[in-house]
C-alpha cells in the first residue's frame, strides 16, 4: 500500500486477518445485501451497518449528523482510539460509501479492506455466522469538523456546470441515457435518462482488478488522466445514481491518487435527473469527446 498517496486508506486481507484478535481494531459489514452478514456469514468479530438505516437520515434525504453518527460508532463498540476497518460486496460499494461519510463528519480513523468481501472470500479467509455485541466504549470517539471540501450539493453543481470536472462512474448505458439503473433494478425510475453535459464516463469498475483491489496507482493514474488533465488542478466531482459508486470512485481519486479537490455528488443522478429544466446529455460522448 506504501505506494498510494495515503497508504493508511487501505489494509490488506492478510493484515487483517493478522489483527483480527486485536483490540484496537474494530471491522464493520457495509454490504447492498445485509443478508450476506448472516449468510454465508461474516468476518469474525464484525459489525453490521445497514448502509440504508444506519447512515441516513431517519426522515429527510441525507445522512446522520455528527452526534447520531457518534452514537452508531458508540453502539458498535468503536472507541477514541480504536482503528475501524470497513468492507463488503461489490468491491467495496457500500463500504466505501461509509468511509466518504465518515471522513465527511470527521472521523480520521478508517480504513478500508482491499478488495472486500470478494477477495477475502476468493482467499478462503475465515468466516463465522455468530453476531457480534460489542460493548459500548468507556472513552468514546469525538469527531472532527465536517469536511464540506469533500461533498458537492447541489447548488454548487448548478453553479459550476461548464467549469468544475465531472466523473460519471455509471455503465456506459446508463450514461449515455439507454438505461436507468443497474440491471438488478428496476427501469422505471422518476429521472430523465442521460449524464450532466461534458461529464467523462469512466465506470467504477475499471479502478479494480479481477478479485476486487484497486489497480495500482500508475495504472489508476492512467485510468483518470484525461479528467486529471482537463480539470488542471480544479474540483473534480464525482457521481453515480445514488452516491454509493462514486463515493468508491472518490475514494480511488482522493485517497489512493492524492487528488485533494476531489468530491462526492452524493445527490447524483436521482437529485440531477429529477430536477425541472436543467441541462441534460445523452449519447456515448461525453467529456472525452
Amino acid at each position: 500500500m506504501s505506494s498510494y498517496a495515503n497508504p493508511e486508506a487501505l489494509v490488506s486481507t492478510a493484515w487483517l486477518e493478522q489483527h483480527l484478535e486485536e483490540p484496537d481494531v474494530v471491522v464493520v459489514e457495509v454490504d447492498e445485501d445485509t443478508g450476506l452478514y448472516a449468510d454465508p456469514g461474516h468476518i469474525p468479530g464484525a459489525v453490521l451497518w445497514d448502509w440504508n438505516a444506519d447512515l441516513h437520515h431517519p426522515v429527510q434525504r441525507d445522512y446522520l449528523d455528527q452526534a447520531a453518527l457518534s452514537e452508531l460508532l458508540a453502539r458498535s463498540g468503536i472507541g477514541k482510539d480504536q482503528v475501524v476497518v470497513l468492507y463488503g460486496g461489490n468491491s467495496n460499494w457500500f463500504a466505501a460509501y461509509a468511509y466518504w461519510l465518515l471522513a465527511l463528519r470527521g472521523f480520521g480513523a478508517v480504513r478500508l479492506l482491499d478488495g472486500g468481501r470478494k477477495k477475502w472470500e476468493l482467499e478462503r479467509r475465515p468466516l463465522t455466522r455468530e453476531s457480534s455485541d460489542p460493548a459500548r466504549p468507556s472513552d468514546p470517539v469525538t469527531l472532527g469538523s465536517t469536511r464540506d471540501d469533500l461533498r458537492a450539493k447541489r447548488d454548487y453543481v448548478l453553479g459550476s456546470l461548464g467549469s468544475t470536472r465531472f466523473v460519471d462512474v455509471r455503465s456506459p448505458g446508463e450514461f449515455d441515457g439507454s438505461v436507468l439503473a443497474p440491471p438488478h433494478l428496476p427501469q422505471e425510475q422518476p429521472y430523465a435518462g442521460g449524464h450532466i453535459p461534458g461529464a467523462f464516463n469512466i465506470p467504477w469498475s475499471k479502478a479494480v482488478k479481477e478479485d476486487g483491489s484497486f489497480l495500482p496507482p500508475d495504472a489508476l493514474e492512467a485510468l483518470y488522466r484525461p479528467v486529471l488533465e482537463a480539470s488542471n488542478g480544479s474540483d473534480v466531482v464525482a457521481y453515480c445514481r445514488i452516491g454509493e459508486r462514486a463515493a468508491h470512485t472518490w475514494f480511488a481519486l482522493h485517497e489512493l491518487l492524492g487528488v485533494k479537490r476531489a468530491k462526492n455528488y452524493d445527490g447524483s443522478w436521482t437529485e440531477y435527473g429529477s430536477l425541472v429544466g436543467v441541462p441534460v446529455e445523452t449519447g456515448a460522448q461525453g467529456g472525452d469527446r
